[in-house]
């Protein structure tokens, strides 16, 4: 695994966004781990986070496009991060892009944030995490309705690596086919565990052998079949 990897793996774990226990998912599946992009509340995570990002949308997708949407509410933070840090480390003046939940109608009116879209803009949407495929449904229609825009893909920090909604398929997977995406992730749960089983970091076990027998429950359960 790239070094960049577990560094990254590293850091969701000390700022509390990948945890684990138990919870329940957006699509209301009962989970061992979670992951919270919510979490990241300080300039520093923010910027070293925008870095993660920009890393991973230069290799899946190079430079040359001209928007990064990032869907209300998560995304908001993630795209505006991840442009800056596009701008820092490889000087691609990438615009930012997000929606509003409700339609303003005073002021800057409009459902978006950031820049503007239209006829010729080449767009890559930016998530923290995808389950079943249900927030690239609300989001890829705003985009379309912004002109003759190509979206070229989507990035997530965390690929599940479990099915989508009636699918054996993984969320991402379908989410590709469907809509004629590239889709990629920072790290997949099979790095994360990789990474931390069995394995001491800041003096402790993060997935000892319980947690494992857990999360390998979960996806016999839930884990895609490619």
């Amino acid at each position: 695994m790239e070094a960049y990897k577990e560094e990254f793996i590293h850091f969701m774990v000390d700022a509390g966004v990948l945890r684990f226990g138990d919870f329940v998912t957006k699509s209301g599946r009962k989970t061992p781990f979670f992951i919270n992009a919510g979490n990241y509340q300080t300039g520093s995570q923010l910027k070293k986070l925008g870095g993660f990002y920009a890393r991973a949308i230069k290799e899946a997708f190079g430079l040359d496009f001209e928007v990064l949407f990032g869907p209300a509410y998560k995304g908001i933070p993630l795209s505006v991060a991840a442009t800056v840090a596009l701008a820092d480390l490889y000087g691609a003046d990438i615009r930012y892009s997000a929606n509003r939940k409700e339609v303003k109608d005073h002021g800057d009116k409009g459902i978006l944030l950031g820049s503007g879209m239209g006829d010729g803009d080449r767009v890559v949407i930016i998530e923290d995490v995808t389950t079943a495929g249900t927030s690239i449904e609300e989001t890829l229609p705003i985009i379309k309705a912004q002109g003759d825009v190509s979206v070229l893909g989507l990035v997530v920090s965390v690929d599940r690596m479990e099915r989508g909604k009636d699918d054996t398929k993984s969320a991402l997977k379908i989410i590709g086919e469907k809509y004629g995406l590239r889709t990629t992730a920072i790290v997949t749960m099979k790095d994360v565990v990789e990474c931390l089983y069995g394995k001491p970091y800041n003096g402790k076990i993060v997935i000892d052998d319980a947690l494992k027998e857990a999360i390998d429950r979960y996806y016999e359960i839930y884990g895609a079949s490619d």
